[in-house]
C-alpha cells in the first residue's frame, strides 16, 4: 500500500507510451488488454487524437483467453486486421492483464512478423511503470531496426524523446526546429511529433543528436553505439539556456563527445520544480542563468541519477522531499499536498491528461511568463 495516493494522480502508464511514441509514424499500436486503456489513452492522454489519424486499438482480450492463454486469437486478430489496414509496422504492448499470464511479446511479434511481414515489435509492458519507460522502449527498438548506415549530412541533428506527454501540444516542438534551423542545423527527425517514419529511417544521417527528455535517452545512445553519433541533454528553455544548448551541439559535432547540460539539482532549494527529470533540470538551469538560487528538483519517474536530484516515487515521500520549500512549480493536480508552500501552475500532460491544457506553457516561447511568476 506503500505507494496510494490519497491526494494526487498517477502518472500515465508505460503502454501509453509506447502509443504516444509511436502515434505519427503510420503503424498500427494495439493495447492487449479487456477494455478501458484505450479510451483512457485516446480521451485523456492523447491531444493529437482528433486531430490527426493513428491505428490505435485495444485487443479485447476476454476472461478465457486470459485463463487459458490464447495467443492464437491474438494473433489471427492482428494479422486479419493488418491485411485490411496495410499498416508500416505493428506494435503490441501490454497491460496488467496480460502480465500476470506471462505473455511472450517478442514471441508474438515474430510470429505477426512472419505471418504478415511487415516490421513488428513486442512491448512488455505492464501498465504498473509510468509513460517514459514505454517510449524510451519503443524509442529504443525503432533506433535499433528501423534505421540503417548513411552518410552523415553535416550541420543536421535528430531531436529525440518529443512526444505530447510531456510538451503538450502548445508548439514546442514546431519552436525547437524553427530554433536549430535558425542556428543553420538542418532537422532530421524530431522523434516522434511532426515526423514520419521515413524521418526516422534516416537518423543516421545526423552529426549529433538532441536529448530533451528522459525518454529520448536509450535511443540516443543505441544511435552512439550502432553509427557512433554523439548526443547532447537538455531540453531548450529560455533564451540563455538555449544558446548554451545550441552551442554545445556544435561543440558535440566537432569532438564527437556527448555532453550532459542538465547540471546539478540543490536537495535543499527553496524552489521545488516536480516532474520529469531532463525538462525539470533544463528548467532549473534556465532559472539560474536568470538569478535564481538554489533549485530543488524532484523527480517521481524514470530517470538517470543526477547531483542534488531527489528521486520521490510515492505521495509520502514527495512531501517529505518538500519539506523546508518555499514555493512549488507543478502539475495543477500537485497542489493538494502544497498547501503551505507559494504554488506556481506548470501542467504536465502525462500527469494531469487534458485538464488543463488551456494552460499549457511552451518553455521557449512561454520561458519569460513562467520565469517572472517564479522569480518574481
Amino acid at each position: 500500500m506503500k505507494q496510494t495516493a490519497s491526494f494526487i494522480s498517477t502518472y500515465s502508464a508505460d503502454a501509453f507510451g509506447v502509443a504516444s511514441a509511436l502515434y505519427e509514424l503510420g503503424g498500427m499500436t494495439i493495447m492487449h488488454d479487456a477494455s478501458g486503456c484505450n479510451s483512457t489513452y485516446n480521451t485523456h492522454d492523447e491531444p493529437r487524437w482528433y486531430d490527426i489519424d493513428s491505428m490505435v486499438y485495444i485487443s479485447g482480450l476476454s476472461e478465457m483467453e486470459a485463463v487459458m492463454g490464447d495467443d492464437g486469437k491474438l494473433i489471427d486478430d492482428i494479422v486479419q486486421a493488418a491485411g485490411e489496414l496495410s499498416p508500416k509496422f505493428i506494435a503490441l504492448a501490454g497491460t496488467p492483464i496480460p502480465m500476470m499470464i506471462g505473455t511472450d511479446y517478442k514471441a508474438v511479434a515474430a510470429v505477426i512478423e512472419k505471418k504478415t511481414g511487415i516490421p513488428s515489435f513486442g512491448f512488455a509492458t505492464n501498465g504498473m511503470q509510468d509513460y517514459l519507460s514505454g517510449i524510451s522502449m519503443a524509442f529504443e527498438a525503432f533506433a535499433e531496426r528501423m534505421t540503417q548506415p548513411m552518410d552523415v549530412i553535416p550541420h543536421s541533428v535528430n531531436v529525440l524523446g518529443v512526444t505530447p506527454l510531456d510538451f503538450a501540444v502548445c508548439g514546442y516542438d514546431r519552436e525547437l526546429v524553427s530554433r536549430l534551423q535558425s542556428d543553420e542545423w538542418e532537422v532530421l527527425a524530431t522523434w516522434s511529433m511532426g515526423c514520419s517514419l521515413e524521418d526516422i529511417r534516416r537518423s543516421a544521417a545526423a552529426e549529433v543528436n538532441l536529448v530533451v527528455s528522459w525518454s529520448g535517452l536509450a535511443a540516443a545512445k543505441k544511435l552512439q553505439a550502432l553509427y557512433g553519433t554523439p548526443y547532447v541533454i537538455g531540453a531548450p528553455v529560455g533564451e540563455k539556456f538555449t544558446a548554451e544548448v545550441l552551442d554545445a551541439l556544435h561543440q558535440s559535432a566537432k569532438d564527437k563527445t556527448c555532453r550532459d547540460l542538465c547540471g546539478a539539482s540543490s536537495s535543499n532549494g527553496k524552489i521545488v520544480l516536480i516532474g520529469e527529470s531532463v525538462t525539470s533540470l533544463s528548467l532549473a538551469a534556465a532559472l539560474r542563468k536568470e538569478g535564481a538560487g538554489d533549485i530543488r528538483v524532484i523527480c517521481p519517474v524514470c530517470c538517470e541519477e543526477h547531483p542534488g536530484m531527489i528521486r520521490a516515487l510515492d505521495e509520502d515521500e514527495l512531501i517529505r522531499a518538500m519539506n523546508g520549500a518555499e514555493m512549488v512549480v507543478a502539475d495543477p493536480l500537485y497542489q493538494p499536498i502544497c498547501k503551505d508552500k507559494q504554488f506556481v501552475r506548470l501542467p504536465h500532460e502525462a500527469f494531469s491528461g487534458r485538464l488543463f491544457r488551456r494552460e499549457d506553457v511552451n518553455l521557449l516561447t512561454g520561458f519569460e511568463q513562467l520565469k517572472n511568476k517564479i522569480l518574481g
